[in-house]
């Protein structure tokens, strides 16, 4: 009700959290403690999207993630308590701070609405400074919460690639690759794969030192990634100066054509190093299914395996070439033979 909501013309002040206040999801059926509480919260710097029901609350986090949530108990439609309850139940961006507003004081009440997903409640009628700090303890755990979201995702990322050249490491190719074997084999897509190593590396190393070495592994790598495609193609450091393209929705025909670019764009300009410009190039071998995609008989292993098959015949070749295998091609060669 209106009269829930005393009037208090100092607003007070949020602390500075080193961001901005996040947007505030208001649901409160009654239409004048509403709009009474709208304007005490933009007051207060928050941008505030207010709704008259839990449903309509639901409906507007479905679309759209707000970290805190202001809702009344006692709502027709849906609850405070079951929209809570509801929202924890979601997969959404991020937490969510939900704060129980409840004309309902007795224990066994503020214990029920905790149980149902509030993280905090203000008993009505509300006072505006104790609204106002729960929401500032609010925001202290949702900075809390993104910190460690985001040193878990760096810790990830620290997880999956290789840290002198930011290539992808070994550990990811070998969760990822099966998954993306799964998938082109499910849609019908061709998928390639590159291995690729520098020609006589250990010689590098020997005459140039082995910073000279890291120079050149650092812009091999951003020489093939400026040359694959930056949202479907991704590149592994597979060991020492070995390294895999992995070209999905890729031909065999296609994979050899991109091999031959990066091999070409290797050779084309020396590298510059701590030691003085030094020339490189690189062996390709590629190995791709056929043009309607992996098999069911196709298996990770193979696709490696066959790929640094090809490698090994380019070296043979005398390196800096490229070869290939299409495992298609295999598989109707044997059925005929």
């Amino acid at each position: 009700m209106a009269a829930d909501l005393k009037a208090v013309t100092h607003v007070t002040e949020l602390p500075d959290l080193g961001n901005a206040a996040p947007t505030i999801l208001l649901a409160e059926d009654d239409p004048v403690t509403r709009m009474l509480m709208t304007r005490l919260l933009k007051k207060a710097g928050y941008e505030v999207d207010a709704v008259s029901n839990g449903a309509e609350a639901l409906d507007r986090m479905t679309h759209r993630y707000y970290p805190l949530l202001v809702t009344d108990w006692e709502m027709p439609e849906m609850d405070g308590a079951t929209l809570c309850r509801t929202v924890r139940s979601m997969q959404l961006d991020g937490y969510v701070y939900a704060l129980l507003l409840t004309a309902r004081d007795a224990k066994e009440h503020i214990i029920q609405g905790l149980e149902a997903g509030a993280d905090d409640y203000v008993v009505k009628p509300v006072h505006e400074p104790e609204l106002l700090a729960r929401l500032n303890t609010g925001r202290r755990i949702l900075a809390l919460e993104a910190s460690l979201r985001a040193a878990n995702d760096r810790n990830r990322i620290l997880s999956i690639t290789d840290s002198l050249t930011g290539a992808f490491n070994r550990r990811y190719l070998m969760e990822q690759l099966p998954r993306e074997l799964d998938r082109c084999r499910r849609y019908a897509y061709p998928l390639a794969v590159l291995m690729c190593d520098i020609d006589h590396f250990k010689r590098i190393n020997d005459g140039y030192g082995h910073t000279a070495g890291d120079d050149i592994l650092q812009q091999f790598v951003a020489r093939i990634q400026n040359s694959i495609r930056a949202t479907s193609d991704w590149l592994v450091r597979y060991g020492g100066e070995e390294f895999l393209v992995v070209l999905p929705e890729t031909s065999y025909a296609n994979a050899l054509s991109v091999a031959e670019k990066i091999r070409q764009v290797l050779a084309a300009t020396p590298f510059v190093t701590r030691a003085g410009p030094v020339p490189v190039t690189a062996s390709f071998g590629v190995a791709a299914s056929g043009v309607h995609g992996p098999d069911l008989t196709l298996k990770v292993e193979t696709l490696l395996r066959t790929a640094d098959e090809s490698l090994y015949r380019s070296k043979e070749d005398g390196r800096n070439c490229t070869t290939g295998i299409e495992l298609a091609t295999i598989k109707a060669l044997l059925a005929n033979a």
